[in-house]
């Protein structure tokens, strides 16, 4: 039997996101995040600067987390944070925090795995959300990982097929910096891709066998492209904005689908849900979406505050693993590479 009064703390600081959030049972109380706008700046994230900023942050943030959703430190029943996969100076000062309130407030301390969050914020308790039933298919895309999990149970999962070199995100923003877009450019591809002709500029999908994937040739052939249509015309990009970005992301849509329909095939499962920070993307919410009269499929789709690095799912991961008595002691280490 569920105990009604689980109050769980979550810490998330695998990048360059400090969040925090507070969860009664699987119900989220606040869910706070500080972005790092430094970063901006340098086309990219810079590690020290992301961990710098983490100290700067992390006691804010969790006051912030507390404060509005009306707890109490004492209430807390545990304390969960992001061990792995992340940047390891970024993920120590979010351990580091954890150990030391958890052993203060003599409380659990509860390790989670990031891609198991994501996979797992479909949980959440959350009005007009469905949540899977198991098994189902999870497409986990971000800018660091690319993956279709089959999932068994909360603790069961199995990666079926994952990217043989680059993630989808880092395809999205790479192809934004080609075209001299800031960073990140993946959001902003998708804004532009929404007035543009996805059949404008076709890209050859690269040929990968069963269910991995593989996004360094579409960069390439992406870059070959901009420069010889510049040679010819230094406006191309200016004046195909549009087209070039919904042409680049109707690409990667359909190397995503692509794989979907052939692990659902393969393993007859019908229940598919994505998560991950591109998971963001509009075109494939909707592509998705469409999925489910098209194919027949159940599709779960995550509320967009939970699809970005944020501490809500690493508390409902919390929130699993406390039912299940799955503690840590204080010797519990980071991981900037974490087994799935």
């Amino acid at each position: 039997m569920q105990n009604p009064e689980v109050f769980i703390l979550a810490i998330e600081s695998s990048c360059d996101d400090t969040a925090a959030a507070v969860l009664h049972n699987d119900k989220v109380l606040s869910n706070v995040v500080a972005n790092q706008l430094i970063h901006n700046q340098y086309g990219g994230v810079v590690p020290e600067l992301a961990s710098r900023a983490h100290q700067q942050n992390i006691v804010p943030v969790i006051d912030a987390a507390l404060r509005k959703a009306n707890v109490q430190k004492e209430q807390l029943s545990a304390i969960a944070f992001t061990q792995g996969p992340g940047l390891m100076g970024s993920l120590l000062v979010g351990t580091s925090f954890s150990k030391s309130l958890s052993l203060a407030l003599n409380v659990p301390l509860i390790a989670v795995n990031h891609m198991h969050a994501h996979i797992l914020a479909h949980f959440i308790d959350e009005e007009g959300y469905d949540k899977p039933e198991f098994p189902f298919l999870a497409l986990t895309i971000s800018g660091g990982h690319t993956q279709i999990v089959k999932v068994n149970s909360f603790f069961d999962m199995e990666i079926i097929g994952e990217t043989t070199d680059d993630a989808v995100g880092e395809a999205f923003d790479k192809s934004a910096k080609i075209l001299g877009l800031p960073y990140p450019g993946g959001p902003l591809i998708d804004k532009y891709a929404k007035e543009g002709n996805p059949k404008a500029f076709p890209f050859t999908k690269p040929k990968v066998p069963g269910l991995d994937f593989s996004f360094s040739g579409l960069k390439t052939a992406i870059l070959y492209f901009i420069q010889k249509n510049k040679q010819q015309n230094p406006n191309f990009i200016e004046e195909n904005l549009n087209d070039i970005c919904a042409s680049i992301q109707h690409t990667i849509i359909e190397i995503l689908m692509d794989k979907i329909k052939l692990a659902v095939k393969e393993t007859g499962i019908t229940q598919i849900a994505i998560g991950g920070g591109v998971s963001a993307n509009s075109g494939i919410r909707n592509t998705l979406k469409e999925a489910e009269s098209k194919y027949g499929w159940k599709t779960f789709i995550p509320k967009f505050e939970y699809t970005t690095d944020n501490a809500a799912m690493i508390g409902i991961v919390g929130y699993q693993k406390y039912l299940s008595n799955r503690f840590e002691t204080s010797s519990v280490v980071s991981k900037a590479r974490i087994k799935f």
